[in-house]
């Protein structure tokens, strides 16, 4: 019998001039960027948190620390595909993710769909169970002065029969 199990991710970043705005592996036309050590795809960090909480396997920071040059500019949807490849080989099906971006701007919504399509392929799963949804932080705090960008995202996966628990596999490498 196969089990569920359900994480959550979140991750802020703040707006920087001189980088692209990467949000689910689009480029968003906007006149800053997020630091980062890779490409601060917040949504693509909120997205493997989330994944790597379901299976109890740390956070993206403990795969890929921002102290090793390896992950210097990443392409973040390279990093979630190898989240989402660990997590098959433990015999972990990625089962929906669903998503918010906290932004005052820009504006999400035109680009949501090729965010789900891109995230949805880096997992290997359909369109259909990847959603992005956007709101703003009502120019509250950080957020709502149009300091940063953060998402949170929620994942659901299943631990298919005859295959050890997540927690049973440890030390495997990213």
């Amino acid at each position: 019998m196969a089990t569920i199990r359900t994480g959550i991710g979140f991750d802020t970043h703040r707006f920087v001039k001189g980088r692209p705005l990467i949000l689910g592996g689009v480029e968003v036309d906007h006149k800053l960027g997020l630091d980062g050590h890779s490409d601060a795809d917040v949504l693509c960090h909120a997205v493997m948190d989330a994944l790597l909480g379901a299976v109890a396997d740390g956070d993206i920071g403990m795969h890929f620390p921002n102290t090793d040059p390896e992950w210097k500019n990443a392409r973040s949807l390279d990093l979630l595909k190898a989240v989402a490849d660990r997590l098959r080989r433990r015999g972990v099906r990625v089962v929906n993710v669903d998503s918010t971006v906290i932004a005052e701007r820009p504006k999400i919504a035109p680009h949501a769909e090729t965010m789900c399509r891109n995230m949805a392929r880096m997992m290997g799963i359909s369109d259909d169970r990847v959603s992005v949804k956007a709101t703003t932080a009502e120019r509250m705090g950080s957020l709502g002065r149009a300091e940063g960008i953060a998402a949170m995202a929620v994942a659901t996966v299943e631990q298919l029969a005859g295959h050890a628990s997540p927690g049973d596999a440890g030390g495997e490498e990213p």
